[in-house]
């Protein structure tokens, strides 16, 4: 079964290596460089330049419907071959959000409190970014379900860098 990984900008190199990923997933703010691992194809990675902001602030990026929608177009073109690692600079929030996404968009019919459960096993300092989560709430027609089961699971664990996990889709 195909999983999606989900780490800090530190450790994309070490998780992509330890799992096979082919596929990678870049939500970072602008400017940040990253140093892309070989194994992934130019083409296999999607960067998407937002900070991890829930409101408009000066020098930093809010993320919009259009960057919420071309990360659930990247993952739903994503041949599930081999696993895919999602990251943002610490593995906390935009990547956390990113990964629950993912799971959402790929997975129609699943329960969206499932889902943030198990995302909430996965990782205890999981802390996903409620902008995000709420953007693609509205482009995946699920009515408000995933910004309640994100609300239900709280805040994680506070931490400087989460460490790496996994969720396995349906």
């Amino acid at each position: 079964m195909p999983r999606i990984h989900v780490c800090s900008l530190f450790q994309i190199a070490d998780v992509t290596e330890a799992t096979g990923a082919r596929s990678l997933i870049t939500l970072i703010n602008q400017g940040v460089y990253v140093d892309r691992p070989a194994a992934i194809a130019p083409e296999r990675h999607l960067q998407v330049a937002i900070s991890d902001v829930c409101e408009d602030m000066e020098g930093h990026i809010l993320a919009d419907g259009g960057h919420v929608q071309t990360l659930i177009d990247f993952v739903r073109a994503w041949d599930r071959a081999e696993p895919l690692v999602i990251h943002c600079f610490a593995g906390v929030s935009r990547s956390t959000a990113g990964a629950y996404i993912a799971v959402c968009a790929l997975n129609p019919q699943a329960n969206e409190n499932e889902i943030a459960q198990r995302l909430r096993r996965a990782s205890p300092t999981a802390t996903p970014n409620a902008h995000l989560v709420t953007l693609a709430d509205r482009a995946l027609g699920r009515d408000g379900r995933m910004i309640a089961a994100i609300k239900e699971i709280g805040r994680g664990a506070d931490c400087i860098e989460a460490e790496p996990f996994a969720l396995e889709l349906y």
